[in-house]
């Protein structure tokens, strides 16, 4: 099974349409659109996982979105329950990685009054399969 994942679906973090007006390209596409399979094999270790997000997947493959809307919303909530997710406590000088093929990185906004420094590393990798 396979679905569509949109960066027009990004309006729960805006970050894409933020950049596109802050220093983007007039000739910029407004959209991009990939498709991707539900589950994937990660290369290395050959085990499944859940290649969804709430952010980006819109639909399955040739399903509408209203079709698509309660499985989606399933496996949605599913990602998220608290046998399957790290909370990583942060100190001064913490430093976190994860692998994006095994994980989905869910940021929680509680550090309300203080700024964090944040840099983002991303490394070319293979097609998720």
């Amino acid at each position: 099974m396979t679905a569509i994942n949109s960066s027009a679906r990004a309006d729960v973090s805006k970050t894409r349409e933020d950049r596109l007006k802050s220093d983007g390209r007039e000739d910029a596409p407004r959209e991009y659109n990939a498709e991707h399979p539900v589950v994937r094999t990660h290369p290395e270790t050959g085990r499944k996982a859940l290649f969804v997000n709430i952010a980006h997947t819109a639909r399955f493959t040739g399903w509408s979105e209203e079709e698509s809307a309660p499985l989606l919303q399933y496996l949605f909530a599913h990602q998220v329950k608290p046998e399957f997710t790290c909370r990583f406590v942060w100190r001064p000088g913490s430093l976190a990685f994860w692998d994006n093929r095994c994980a989905q990185h869910n940021p929680v906004n509680d550090y309300h009054g203080y700024r964090r420094l944040m840099h983002r590393i991303t490394l070319a990798g293979d097609r998720p399969a």
